[in-house]
């Protein structure tokens, strides 16, 4: 039974990723800090609460758990905060991910599944992305991303060692069983803010920007659901080999904008949802979309979650069975 260590597990697309491994067999364990994650949401017996930039607490950990793998989501991911706080995320993201890359090293792990995102592009030249798009990221969460994109193929390049970084875009929608899905404070992605617009919890949602060179004038993005995204990453294990540099962009290929987002959770919701329009936000592109053929082809993956219309019904779901959001 492979052993797979998951940092950061115990947050959004981290705890699916989990199910979706122990749902294949794999013998995972669960590294957290719990700083943003839910203890909630990973099984009994898996959860090590700890810290990637602890060498010495990462030691203790290889040698325990033995992990043959590690995927890696352990990263804060509030874009305005990587404004005014860069030291923070340049300490975890950068930093703490290197600790946790020189423990591999150390202990003899050779595969190394990343957590990255499309805020490596900055805002493109083309839309759909495709990987060849430059990489020029617009601010601090980006940057640290990037820098640790390029330490893996560094790294890669002198040692035993492969990685496949995953670059995705809009995460969005729970497990279609309701038993976990997204419980963010602050809540930043738009579905379940406009969720929490219908019900009720907030008083409105604000629509940043109604001029852009799109459809409706407003942004346009790439929703892919987190259980698309687990898939993904099993993916990408059983494709890594030492030496091994893949870089994928995991997305639908369609963009919704903002506007087809509120339609479609006042269909699925059947309320009404209270709109505010402000002016655009500084750095907003008007337009994220995946090229994604070069995962679909090289690793055979597609998304079950094709349209936005199921994406928002399993959020929906999830907000329904726990209006609170986790108990812990």
């Amino acid at each position: 039974m492979p052993r797979i260590l998951v940092t950061g597990g115990a947050g959004y697309i981290g705890s699916h990723t989990v199910r979706r491994l122990l749902a294949d067999g794999h013998d995972v364990t669960v590294l957290d800090s719990l700083v943003y994650g839910h203890r909630a949401a990973v099984p009994a017996g898996r959860l090590v609460v700890g810290d990637i930039g602890d060498a010495a607490g990462l030691d203790h950990l290889f040698a325990e758990k033995r992990p043959e793998a590690v995927v890696h989501f352990a990263a804060f991911a509030y874009v305005g905060e990587s404004v005014t706080d860069p030291a923070k995320y340049y300490a975890n993201n950068l930093v703490g991910s290197l600790s946790l890359l020189d423990a591999c090293r150390r202990h003899g792990v050779t595969k190394f599944v990343f957590s990255s995102t499309c805020a490596t592009y900055g805002t493109p030249d083309r839309v759909p992305i495709t990987e060849a798009e430059k990489q020029s990221p617009i601010n601090p969460y980006g940057n640290t991303k990037l820098a640790f994109e390029r330490a893996l193929a560094d790294y890669a390049g002198a040692y035993p060692f492969g990685f496949c970084a995953l670059r995705y875009f809009n995460a969005a929608g729970a497990s279609p069983d309701g038993t976990i899905g997204e419980d963010h404070d602050p809540e930043t992605h738009l579905i379940p803010l406009v969720i929490d617009a219908a019900t009720g919890r907030r008083p409105h949602i604000s629509v940043f920007g109604t001029d852009y060179p799109t459809p409706d004038g407003t942004c346009v993005r790439d929703y892919i659901h987190v259980d698309d995204l687990a898939e993904a990453h099993v993916l990408a294990l059983g494709a890594l080999k030492p030496g091994a540099a893949l870089r994928y962009n995991v997305g639908t290929g369609r963009g919704y904008s903002v506007r087809e987002v509120i339609r479609t959770v006042e269909e699925v919701t059947g309320l009404r949802v209270p709109v505010v329009e402000a002016p655009r936000r500084a750095g907003d592109p008007a337009e994220l979309v995946a090229d994604a053929a070069l995962i679909r082809r090289e690793l055979g993956w597609a998304p079950r979650y094709a349209e936005l219309r199921p994406i928002v019904e399993t959020a929906w779901n999830w907000h329904r069975t726990h209006p609170a959001g986790y108990a812990d």
